[in-house]
């Protein structure tokens, strides 16, 4: 047995045992498989709510566009085009001004 078992990724316990195909981790009673992609991007708004692609969103401030002088209006909807990683993970299109990067803590699920 060479096969090195990593740790929780929850509580980083080092008493994490397989079986089958799973990782169980006997202190926090996480459980996951190693073969899935933990590639998920999770983005909360303002209020803590889960944003996902599709979801129509509220400016709930004014926001200055960098290299510009326009503002968007606090109100402004918008709808999520994809999750990024980064300082502003949400590609929108905002009604009435296009495409925008916007930061998840400027924004509520309309």
């Amino acid at each position: 047995m060479s096969e090195t078992i990593p740790p929780c990724p929850k509580c980083q316990s080092e008493y994490v045992y397989q079986d089958q195909s799973l990782f169980i981790c006997p202190e926090c009673h996480c459980e996951w498989d190693p073969t899935d992609a933990e590639d998920e991007i999770i983005v909360k708004d303002i209020h803590g709510n889960t944003l996902a692609v599709g979801d129509k969103l509220t400016l709930v401030k004014d926001l200055k566009v960098k290299g510009s002088s326009m503002v968007l209006k606090i109100g402004s909807k918008a709808t999520v085009k994809r999750l990024l990683e980064g300082d502003h993970p949400l590609d929108c299109k905002v009604d009435g001004y296009g495409d925008m990067l916007i930061k998840a803590d400027k924004v509520k699920k309309a």
